[in-house]
C-alpha cells in the first residue's frame, strides 16, 4: 500500500508539473471541478452524498498539500553529510507516514457518511482520473508502449 501511495503522490506531482508546462495555463479550479464531476459519475454519488463528501475531501486535500509541499522541499538539495542525509531520509519517511495517516483518518470519516462501496469507488475513480490526466497532459510520452508479439 505504501508503494502505491508513493506512486500516486509522484503521479500527482508529475501531472501538476506537466500541466504547468503546457501553453494552456493550468487551472486548479478547473482540475478540481473535472475531478469532482468524474468522481460523482464513476461512484454514482447522489447530490446529497456529493454535498456531504466533497467538503471533507477538500479538507483532506488541503492538509495533504501542506505535507506535499514540505516533501518537495526536502528533495531540492542533497545534504552534504551522512548524518544530514539520514535526517532527510527520516524526515521524508515521517512526512509520507503523516500523509497516509491523514488519508486513513479521512477514509474513516468518509465511511461514516457514505456506504463502503461508494468510498471504494471514489478511491478507484480518483486514481483513474489522475492516470487519465497524466496521459492527457503527457501526450505521446504519457501513452503506454505497444506490446509486440
Amino acid at each position: 500500500m505504501g508503494k502505491k501511495f508513493a506512486l500516486i503522490v509522484a503521479l500527482f506531482s508529475i501531472v501538476i508539473s506537466l500541466a504547468a508546462q503546457k501553453t494552456e495555463k493550468f487551472s486548479p479550479e478547473k482540475f478540481e471541478q473535472e475531478l469532482r464531476t468524474y468522481v460523482e459519475k464513476e461512484a454514482k454519488l447522489t447530490q446529497q452524498e456529493s454535498e456531504r463528501f466533497f467538503p471533507l475531501y477538500k479538507e483532506m486535500k488541503k492538509k495533504q498539500r501542506g505535507l506535499f509541499k514540505r516533501l518537495k522541499e526536502a528533495e531540492f538539495v542533497k545534504p552534504h553529510t551522512e548524518d544530514s542525509c539520514k535526517k532527510v531520509v527520516q524526515y521524508r519517511d515521517y512526512l509520507e507516514v503523516e500523509l497516509k495517516r491523514i488519508q486513513q483518518n479521512y477514509h474513516n470519516r468518509f465511511l461514516e457518511i457514505l456506504p463502503a462501496s461508494k468510498v471504494y469507488d471514489i478511491i478507484k475513480a480518483e486514481d483513474k482520473f489522475h492516470r487519465h490526466k497524466l496521459r492527457e497532459w503527457g501526450g505521446e510520452r504519457g501513452k503506454r508502449p505497444q506490446k509486440h508479439d
